[in-house]
């Protein structure tokens, strides 16, 4: 193993880059002494500034740079993701499985089942807007 590489046994399977750089995370956390020490907390100042930095790359309409920012964000997010795991309390999986399904609860235009996506013919962006707020609305509720 080469310095800075993730051991294939820690990647998964090589060729999918989540998975390898979900081990990336964990073998950084468990490695470097200044990642194992951060915590929600005292990463929120590097989360805030990342999600400023995806918002000004878009401003600026640069695709390399949102594409980087894009990716520094990501950082964060399994950054915290490990931590919560580390604690036992969710994985990255969890989070994806998550927004996966309120994706599904949120988008039954496309989603739906076939009777709901057909209900749905002839949408616009708006009516879908409309849609989702009432869905997200009643989530809140119940």
């Amino acid at each position: 193993m080469t310095s800075g590489s993730v051991p294939p046994e820690a990647a998964g399977e090589r060729g999918e880059p989540l998975l390898e750089f979900r081990a990336m995370i964990r073998l950084l956390r468990a490695e470097c002494p200044w990642k194992r020490a951060q915590t929600h907390e005292s990463l929120l100042p590097y989360l805030r500034e990342e999600a400023d930095e995806v918002a000004e790359a878009i401003a600026e309409g640069d695709p390399d740079h949102l594409r980087e920012e894009l990716g520094d964000l990501l950082l964060q997010v399994y950054f915290h993701a490990a931590i919560a795991e580390e604690a036992g309390r969710f994985t990255i999986d969890d989070v994806v499985a998550g927004l996966a399904e309120k994706m599904r609860r949120r988008n039954p235009h496309v989603l739906g089942t076939p009777e709901q996506v057909a209900a749905a013919r002839g949408l616009d962006a708006e009516g879908v807007s409309a849609a989702w707020e009432r869905i997200k609305a009643a989530e809140r509720e119940g």
